[in-house]
């Protein structure tokens, strides 16, 4: 038997005994006091019996909130792993170039932008719309809370989807597809809703020369 399995073995000991002393301690307070508080003296046993079943109630009632505070612990922890997750993919060299690319670049017209692509456009224009598309399904209403995402996200998708939201409606109506990128559409709308809830009357501005 190893040193750590001997230490927790005589941690658990030594809390059994503290808890059985302890409440045999509580016993015989209770017993004494029983004849004040109730009047009439009471057997031992009967008091301890009394005491036995209101510690356990209790027990369960803590047991109870301390599940709960520790499903919150963990939702907590699972939410700030995502949020730190996205923010790392939107935040990354690659995602932040074909975003430039797709600002600067892209021109305004989807009919005749598709047409005059070359294969880096491409790759830049599908780079931010499948992370866009990865964004909005770990976003899903109720995944995560929108407080903990939406003030660094908001900006990111809306002036992305400023630019490219006429490139997917173009396509989804040229492939005869409804859903093609719905979820990043979803996930737009509702960055324009918070947006629109906490800055409103505020619209996106382009700039020169942009960090």
């Amino acid at each position: 038997m190893d040193t750590s399995t001997k230490a927790l073995i005589s941690t658990m000991l030594l809390v059994t005994g503290l808890s059985i002393v302890l409440y045999f301690g509580l016993s015989v307070v209770a017993w004494k006091i029983s004849p004040v508080l109730l009047g009439e003296a009471r057997d031992f046993w009967t008091t301890a019996g009394a005491l036995s079943t209101i510690l356990g109630a209790a027990t369960v009632v803590s047991a109870g909130l301390t599940a709960i505070w520790q499903l919150k612990e963990t939702s907590s922890s699972r939410h700030i792993d995502v949020a730190d997750h996205l923010f790392n993919a939107m935040t990354s060299k690659e995602n932040i170039e074909a975003r430039r690319w797709v600002f600067l670049e892209l021109p305004d017209e989807p009919a005749q932008g598709i047409q005059g692509l070359t294969e880096e456009g491409r790759d830049k224009v599908k780079t931010v719309l499948n992370t866009l598309d990865r964004v909005a399904f770990l976003t899903q209403q109720g995944w995560i809370p929108d407080e903990m995402i939406m003030p660094w996200l908001n900006l990111m998708v809306l002036k992305a989807w400023q630019k490219l939201g006429p490139y997917v409606d173009y396509e989804s109506e040229r492939r005869g597809e409804k859903d093609y990128y719905d979820g990043v559409r979803e996930l737009a709308e509702r960055c324009r809703l918070w947006r629109a809830k906490h800055f409103p009357g505020e619209e996106i501005t382009w700039i020169k020369d942009a960090l």
